[in-house]
């Protein structure tokens, strides 16, 4: 590695980049939220690493293969591509510890809210943690950022928020809104 270290966004995918689909399994259904090759654009303009961090346990159940899941994320760098977006790495979980076949079958610390795919991420780059932010539509997004002691935000543009994560958590309405959040803190010094 070697390189200065920097600042990365961890994101989620399902309800945070692309649209909640249950068990998304092809290509196909992969369709972007409003705003979020501009908003990931952004982070790449301004230095952020943005790593996708994402609990595929449809891989665990049978619902779509690896190579179908690496497909998806191909077509993902795709569309993001034409508005400047990418992304420096796609980590998944295709574990589940209740369901699914062997060996995926099976408790493991890269599902979050573990923070196994963020010490992944780590190994794979040389990331400024105290100037990282994690974004995702679940709490258990956020869990697993804060065990690496990064801050989190929460986005309305998947699951539903309760009132209750309201109260402990920070919500924006969607990945666009969370961006703009990020940069004014890093404008800021925060």
């Amino acid at each position: 590695m070697g390189s200065d270290p920097r600042p990365a966004v961890f994101l989620d995918r399902d309800g945070t980049i692309n649209a909640e689909v249950d068990y998304l399994c092809d290509p196909g259904q992969l369709q972007l939220l409003p705003g979020v090759d501009l908003a990931i654009a952004r982070l790449v303009e301004h230095g952020y690493l943005t790593l996708v961090v994402t609990n595929q346990s449809g891989v665990a159940r049978g619902k779509l293969t690896e190579e179908k899941l690496d497909q998806i994320h191909a077509r993902l760098e795709e569309l993001l591509a034409p508005a400047g977006a990418s992304l420096d790495g796609v980590y998944y979980c295709p574990h589940h510890p209740d369901f699914g076949v062997e060996p995926l079958r099976q408790p493991c610390d890269c599902r979050k809210p573990l923070p196994g795919l963020f010490q992944q991420a780590c190994l794979d780059h040389e990331i400024d943690l105290a100037s990282s932010w994690a974004v995702g539509d679940s709490p258990r997004d956020l869990e697993a950022a804060a065990a690496m002691g990064v801050p989190g935000l929460l986005v309305e543009s998947g699951k539903p928020i309760t009132d209750e994560l309201r109260r402990t958590h920070q919500v924006v309405p969607d990945l666009p809104a969370a961006v703009d959040v990020i940069l004014a803190r890093e404008a800021n010094g925060q």
